[in-house]
């Protein structure tokens, strides 16, 4: 299934199902609003919210539909660096041999078809297209071989990066955090949509139409189990948590000259299976 969270006709928060060009709104229906909540239900809410597209005649259509980020504020956001040979060259580390791991802020992110910010304080806003891997199953020391039971569906991030703030200091919280300077969705999209683990899928990053980024998720060094397995180690993962399993070669970083997204830019982040995710760049105001 594919879900989607939007704001609804009284400008509160939804969550629906899309059905080809139409939504059925499950929230209209005695389910949740939030995703996170949703999961929470565990699979007796997915067998409810079938029953409902199944029943339901009343459709919305996605045209002109406001989306919000499909979970909208996780316990946990834990974002991946470097979990591609070819970006860990391109920036001139070795490959990691254990996950980099930062938190990215839900203020940092915006929904599809919203703008991304870049801040007056900056020119160098970089993109980098992410796979993002949404928890349903709550778990401590999960074991490798147990840790896709875990995962309820998959989603798509722009990593959207201040990159001079990002490198002023070791840790990367700061750039990686800046105000509305992400995306995050269009869907949230089930485990049963795709192959197992989310792997061999074909991840591309487009700036105006121009592609700067494609790679396979097969290249991930850290693939979807080990990301789940190793953070667990740390800390339990819970229902609506999310891990941005990160990007590959091609951010405008490392490129010479330099490419910034600026006002006016239009980026897209497209997952093979997963859709299309679409952010035109607008100066802070």
């Amino acid at each position: 299934m594919r879900f989607i969270a939007f704001q609804n006709s009284v400008g509160k928060a939804a969550l629906g199902v899309r059905v080809n060009t139409e939504l059925v709104d499950i929230s209209a229906h005695g389910l949740p609003s939030d995703l996170e909540e949703f999961l929470l239900l565990g699979e007796g809410a997915i067998e409810a919210a079938r029953r409902i597209v199944a029943s339901s005649a009343a459709r919305l259509p996605l045209a002109g539909l406001t989306y919000l980020p499909p979970v909208a504020n996780p316990r946990k956001a834990l974002a991946i660096g470097l979990n591609y040979r070819d970006h860990a060259a391109e920036s001139n580390f070795e490959p990691p041999k254990y996950p980099v791991i930062f938190s990215r802020f839900p203020s940092s992110w915006v929904g599809h078809d919203t703008p991304i910010i870049c801040p007056k304080v900056s020119s160098q806003l970089d993109y980098e297209a992410e796979l993002v891997v949404v928890i349903g199953k709550a778990g401590r020391y999960i074991a490798r071989d147990k840790a896709l039971d875990h995962v309820a569906g998959y989603s798509l991030f722009n990593d959207g990066s201040i990159r001079d703030y990002q490198l002023r200091t070791p840790q990367w919280t700061l750039g990686k955090n800046f105000d509305a300077s992400g995306a995050f969705g269009p869907e949230f999209v089930t485990v049963d949509e795709l192959p197992s683990g989310a792997k061999g899928l074909k991840l591309t990053c487009r700036l105006n139409d121009k592609v700067v980024q494609q790679a396979n998720t097969s290249e991930m060094i850290f693939d979807v189990p080990s990301l789940i397995s190793i953070c667990s180690e740390a800390m339990a993962l819970h229902p609506g948590d999310i891990i941005i399993s990160g990007t590959p070669a091609g951010v405008g970083l490392a490129r010479t000259p330099q490419l910034w997204m600026k006002a006016g830019d239009v980026c897209e982040v497209e997952l093979e299976g997963l859709g299309i995710l679409r952010n035109q760049i607008v100066n802070e105001t």
